[in-house]
């Protein structure tokens, strides 16, 4: 852990320890680190008068150009705390990642009706997204084994209580993962609220440290950049990431005949340490269950 804290140049002293009897796990060390990124790229809301605030906010947009043309661009703040969080997730736990394919068509058609309807409140943004986070929030409520995490110093499994879900949000200053407390006790439309209330916060740069701390399940949503699917890297402390693919219309066997019907493909990670094959295999075809028949399977309120 000292290493870990040396490497991330940051002083145990100012760790605020969340394992049991107060140990300092990995996790609130990335957690401390991430916070020291965000004080670099966001310096506490004082009054600064613009020409002071401007160099920080331009410095990384001036790479420099060697002469045989190549661009070398700084990695500093959120983007060097999401690297080292990247590269120590990889090599900490053994990766494994399934995958299947969707049918989504009802779910689609769920959106729009929704987004019609108003159901879910008067401004409340309905998007496949939703579905896919509250698809997979219920099929951790089948299977809470996966909502877990390692601790390192006691050679212990954690289950955790509460379902912290992280989204994955790409940003002017790097990617960030920002999470949704206790998602898994909330309604769709709750969830809808703090979803929208999540991607506004992220865009506009405001994100805290501690909406980034204390994820449990990530989903990252690389559909949105027309990308079928991925081998998402664990956010560092979890044990699952599910990676949300493009929806496409294509020839799919339905009741018999090949029709057009819009799929998706999803993609689960998890950490070989805390989810078996078996366990990561049921999570991710409960979340394709789901996400097949919406209506059936999700409540909302």
């Amino acid at each position: 852990m000292r290493k870990l804290a040396k490497d991330l140049g940051i002083d145990l002293r100012t760790v605020l320890p969340t394992g049991p009897n107060g140990v300092i796990t990995r996790e609130d060390v990335h957690a401390a680190a991430a916070t020291a990124a965000e004080a670099v790229v966001e310096p506490a809301a004082a009054p600064v008068a613009p020409q002071a605030a401007a160099p920080v906010a331009e410095q990384p947009a001036l790479p420099a150009t060697t002469a045989a043309g190549d661009v070398r661009v700084p990695v500093k703040g959120v983007r060097k705390a999401t690297a080292q969080a990247m590269v120590a997730s990889a090599f900490t736990a053994p990766h494994v990642t399934e995958f299947v394919q969707v049918d989504v068509t009802r779910t689609m058609k769920l959106v729009r009706k929704l987004k019609e309807s108003g159901e879910l409140g008067a401004g409340v943004r309905v998007s496949p997204l939703l579905l896919v986070a509250k698809a997979l929030l219920t099929a951790i409520k089948r299977h809470p084994e996966i909502n877990a995490s390692w601790d390192e110093g006691a050679q212990e499994i954690v289950i955790r209580g509460a379902v912290n879900l992280g989204i994955a949000a790409a940003t002017p200053r790097g990617l960030i993962v920002p999470n949704i407390k206790d998602a898994g006790s909330k309604t769709l439309s709750q969830l809808a609220v703090s979803l929208g209330e999540l991607v506004e916060t992220a865009r506009q740069g405001k994100t805290s440290p501690a909406d980034m701390s204390g994820g449990s399940v990530t989903i990252t949503n690389v559909g949105v950049f027309g990308v079928d699917t991925g081998t998402p890297i664990l956010n560092p402390g979890e044990a699952a990431i599910l990676a949300f693919g493009a929806v496409r219309e294509l020839p799919w066997v339905h009741k018999g005949k090949v029709v057009p019907r819009q799929v998706t493909t999803l993609a689960l990670s998890f950490d070989h340490r805390l989810v078996d094959g078996e366990l990561g295999s049921k999570v991710l075809a409960d979340v394709a269950a789901i996400l097949e028949f919406p209506k059936r399977l999700i409540t909302w309120g």
